[in-house]
């Protein structure tokens, strides 16, 4: 037997190969997703699920620059320094074109720091700290989700209208509470200048004692409450209020309570008469909606959440702005998401080149019950453009936003 001709085959063919595999890699733009997958799991499965379907879509149409898109992700794992671990992990060894993801403000903080350093483009999917585009802004760092003070700034008219004069709030103690807080005082503030504050209680994240929360509130007798906690801190605070009878007592006005993830979950003890920001998902009949209502429920078996709706707007998003660049460069996205506009299920989007920060709005209105289950009763939507302060003052707030 000659192996000579075997052997040079066979080199021929394993250099065929090593020269094929780059071209392999250079056939898929890469998205490095960072999330709390784990520790907020009720919110990062329809979040998967929203990317997925988005992805699917744009590869079915033929892909983006003839590419195809792939999302990697990794676990956050609900930590600001796992976060930059994992980011520095997606950009050397999976090679990621850019980033995306996290939902905890404090997490999206490290990660916005991560892109400035780097220079890699981020999309900040959802962590709610206006930090991210103002105080912290920076070239790389783009924020999707609606910011904290447009939540104030959709309850505040509602809140002012009832003319209670003695407010308490409850919010979980880090970053997204505290800002939460602070911007509808002052805001409040400014719409009723008689308004009091009579406490703050601010149980740590995920380690609400909900009984002793309730006893602080009722010893300070507010007639409304500012309520900033979400998920499970949520539910035991709605449940041991309800039980103690303080919420007959008192109006309330609550940011993301009315999002399917941390409503549905409380079924026939929804907290009726709370005002509200959500996503009414079953009440919003545009045809963009529709359509997206529609593709969701049929891949999916399921009604969509808010987290599967910003999942699907992160990559139309990114692939509006790859269109745009007409390149997955960072500079050259940075570049092109400035003023970019972009259609959405919830109608067209833009992201101002001011401070990077998303127009997406909020559905606002009363919750009720209807089948043993909390909606929202009714509802307005409110454009993101019309939330955010002056210009002046997002400059002055937004300090490092040419870094």
């Amino acid at each position: 037997m000659n192996v000579r001709p075997v052997a040079t085959a066979l080199c021929s063919l394993l250099f065929a190969s090593a020269l094929a595999a780059p071209s392999l890699a250079q056939d898929v733009i890469k998205i490095g997703d960072l999330n709390s997958y784990k520790a907020m799991a009720a919110n990062m499965e329809p979040y998967r699920k929203g990317m997925e379907l988005a992805v699917d879509e744009i590869n079915a149409q033929g892909g983006l620059l003839g590419k195809k898109l792939k999302v990697i992700s990794r676990d956050d794992g609900a930590n600001p320094g796992e976060a930059v671990r994992m980011a520095e992990e997606l950009r050397l060894n999976e090679k990621v074109d850019f980033l995306t993801g996290t939902i905890l403000s404090h997490v999206g903080l490290a990660v916005t720091d991560y892109a400035r350093q780097h220079k890699i483009f981020f999309l900040a999917s959802a962590p709610l700290t206006d930090k991210i585009i103002w105080d912290s802004g920076n070239r790389y760092t783009f924020r999707l989700r609606t910011t904290t003070y447009s939540y104030a700034a959709a309850l505040v008219p509602y809140a002012s209208s009832l003319k209670r004069k003695r407010w308490a709030f409850v919010y979980p103690n880090y970053e997204y509470g505290q800002s939460a807080v602070a911007t509808f005082k002052a805001l409040l503030k400014q719409a009723q200048p008689d308004v009091e504050f009579v406490a703050d209680v601010a149980p740590p994240l995920g380690k609400i004692d909900a009984g002793a929360v309730v006893e602080a509130l009722t010893d300070a007798k507010p007639d409304a409450v500012f309520n900033a906690l979400f998920g499970a801190d949520l539910a035991k605070f709605v449940r041991d209020g309800s039980t103690r009878g303080f919420f007959g007592k008192v109006a309330v006005v609550s940011p993301m309570t009315g999002e399917p993830e941390y409503l549905d979950p409380l079924k026939d003890e929804a907290p009726v008469g709370w005002y509200v920001t959500g996503y009414p998902w079953y009440a919003i009949k545009t045809p963009e909606h529709t359509a997206f209502l529609d593709a969701y429920q049929k891949r999916y078996n399921d009604y969509p959440r808010i987290a599967s709706l910003v999942g699907y707007m992160t990559i139309e998003a990114v692939a509006a702005g790859i269109k745009k660049a007409g390149s997955t460069d960072s500079e050259k996205l940075a570049t092109a998401f400035e003023g970019l506009q972009f259609g959405t299920p919830v109608g067209n989007v833009t992201f101002r080149a001011l401070d990077h920060q998303a127009t997406f709005g909020l559905y606002v209105g009363p919750l009720g019950l209807k089948d043993g289950k909390g909606v929202m009763t009714s509802n307005e939507y409110i454009d993101g453009s019309k939330l955010l302060p002056s210009d002046d003052e997002v400059r002055k707030l937004r300090k490092a936003a040419t870094q």
